[in-house]
């Protein structure tokens, strides 16, 4: 009877460490977006695999994977990371290597590596979505109708408060591009010490105006309550603001920063393959045309720009919501995920310090 068991409690042990193997942990950044990942990634994932999906978020993933793999004490296996953050936390070690041959090919056979659109692929990471942070203003809070960049920054023109992400990145390219530096040349003018200083002095013209956010849920709130007329925001939280919650916000392209997100696997992590599987499922043809229809963020495949069909609602083309839609992109610039690896710690100083004054 002893030796019965004591074999039964190893079974079931087998059984209960089988059963909690088959899960991943993914984080995310909450809202619309985590929401979008949920319903196009996550619940087909388990209900393909068997494996649980543990969805967490943060206000910048980057951030405590950091901490994490640093400490020794990795909970998360695959993070949602925007660009500049995936090629750092590589250079740094602290993410696995991605094999790329892993991932599924596109319908018609051609292999992934050719199916993503430039630079979507990296050592350690795989880029699911393009987003962009746009300006965005309340229409019942505007008196007219703003058409460029450099009306963000006339308080004169459009009084009132302005949002604006607690962040050198974007912040300072938007300036530039308000002060008259055409897209195509906005990292050339920043990597001077002249174009910092004119960013800055643009930035000093509304200073006493800023509400800062941090969070990607405070933008659409802010605009919604009053607080601030305008706010540069990510595109898929206005327009699930617009749409879902019928908000008079709308969005004004020009000036746009377009930007990739993409799943990485922190050093580590306690269910690799499981976080593997998970970043090969997502990543299909299919799935990133599906979280299309969650929110309004272009997919990293090209192959999966023709399956983008109607939002949720069975009525929004989501087509020309996307940042990529041709219209979007007259005045656009796409951030240089180089420049920022390079100067991120530099330009955030001095962002840092421009705040204290």
């Amino acid at each position: 009877m002893k030796l019965k068991s004591v074999l039964m409690a190893t079974a079931l042990a087998g059984v209960a460490f089988g059963a909690q193997a088959q899960e991943v942990t993914v984080m995310s950044w909450g809202g619309a977006y985590t929401k979008s990942q949920v319903e196009a990634y996550h619940k087909p994932f388990t209900a393909e695999t068997g494996i649980k999906v543990n969805s967490v978020d943060a206000d910048n993933p980057a951030t405590p994977i950091k901490a994490q793999v640093e400490a020794g004490n990795v909970s998360v296996d695959v993070a949602d990371v925007e660009f500049s953050d995936a090629v750092r936390l590589c250079d740094e070690g602290l993410l696995e290597l991605i094999d790329h041959s892993m991932l599924p090919p596109a319908p018609d056979g051609t292999p992934a590596t050719e199916d993503f659109i430039e630079g979507a692929l990296q050592d350690c990471a795989v880029a699911s979505i393009v987003w962009s942070t746009v300006v965005s203003y309340n229409s019942d809070n505007v008196d007219g109708t703003p058409t460029s960049i450099a009306d963000f920054f006339d308080t004169e023109k459009f009084p009132g408060k302005r949002g604006l992400r607690k962040s050198a990145k974007a912040t300072l390219e938007m300036a530039l591009m308000a002060d008259g530096v055409p897209a195509e040349e906005v990292y050339d003018v920043l990597d001077t010490s002249e174009g910092v200083d004119r960013a800055f002095a643009v930035l000093d013209g509304i200073k006493d105006d800023i509400v800062w956010w941090e969070a990607g849920a405070q933008p659409p709130q802010l605009l919604a309550d009053g607080e601030v007329v305008m706010s540069t925001a990510y595109n898929g939280r206005i327009f699930n603001a617009a749409v879902m919650e019928e908000q008079p916000l709308e969005i004004l392209w020009d000036g746009q920063i377009l930007d990739f997100d993409l799943f990485v696997v922190p050093r580590g992590a306690a269910n690799m393959e499981n976080a593997m599987e998970f970043i090969s499922f997502a990543t299909d043809t299919q799935r990133l045309a599906d979280q299309a229809k969650w929110i309004s963020y272009g997919p990293a495949r090209k192959s999966s720009g023709e399956l983008v069909g109607l939002y949720q609602d069975g009525e929004t083309e989501m087509g020309p919501h996307m940042p990529t839609a041709e219209a979007n992109l007259e005045n656009a610039l796409v951030n240089n995920f180089e420049f920022w690896v390079d100067m991120d710690a530099e330009l955030n100083e001095r962002f840092n310090a421009w705040l204290a004054n």
